[in-house]
C-alpha cells in the first residue's frame, strides 16, 4: 500500500542532513503532485530547512510560477533531465534557497504526449552541486508511480547533499 509513511525515511534522512547544515530546499515538482513536499513537511522540524514548493502541472504554472517562457523551452520538452534542471535552477532563484529539487515525469495510466511512457520520470538538484537523473518504473500504476517518483527524487537530492563537504 502506499502511503506517506514510505515516503518518510527518505524525508528525514533529507531534512536531517540539510538542518545540521543550516542550508534551505525548495522544491518544484509535477507528476509526483505534491508528495515530495507533503514528506518533507512530515518531518518534525522541517520549518528549519523546507522553503515550500510547488507543483508544476500546467504550461501556465511553469511560466507564471517559475518564469520558463517559450524561449526558455526551445529544444526542450518536460520529462526530461535538461528540463528538471531548468526547473530546479529557476526555482532555487525564484526563492533563494541554498537547494532546489525538481521532478517531472509521466505518472500513468497512459505515457505522455511528447512519447514519454507511464513511470517515466526524471529529477535534478540545483545547489552547491547539480546533479540529474531518470527513473523507468515500467509500470503504468499512477498512485505507484508517483510515490516511486517521490522516493527517487528524494534520494538524488540526499545524494548529493551528502556527498559534498561540510560548508
Amino acid at each position: 500500500m502506499d502511503s506517506l509513511d514510505q515516503l518518510l525515511p527518505h524525508a528525514e534522512r533529507v531534512t536531517k542532513l540539510l538542518i545540521a547544515r543550516k542550508q534551505t530546499i525548495t522544491v518544484a515538482e509535477s507528476a509526483a503532485g505534491g508528495l515530495i513536499n507533503a514528506a518533507l513537511l512530515a518531518v518534525p522540524g522541517a520549518s528549519a530547512c523546507c522553503r515550500g514548493g510547488l507543483v508544476v502541472y500546467t504550461y501556465e504554472i511553469r511560466r507564471a510560477l517559475l518564469g520558463i517562457s517559450d524561449a526558455d523551452m526551445k529544444g526542450l520538452t518536460p520529462a526530461t533531465e535538461a528540463y528538471a534542471l531548468l526547473a530546479a535552477r529557476r526555482a532555487r532563484e525564484k526563492v533563494g534557497s541554498d537547494w532546489a529539487l525538481a521532478e517531472t515525469g509521466a505518472a500513468g495510466p497512459t505515457g505522455s504526449r511528447y512519447g514519454y511512457a507511464a513511470g517515466h520520470a526524471c529529477f535534478a538538484v540545483a545547489g552547491q552541486a547539480e546533479c540529474s537523473r531518470t527513473l523507468e518504473t515500467g509500470s503504468a500504476d499512477r498512485v505507484a508511480n508517483m510515490y516511486a517518483f517521490a522516493v527517487g527524487a528524494l534520494e538524488l537530492l540526499a545524494e548529493v547533499a551528502a556527498a559534498l563537504p561540510r560548508a
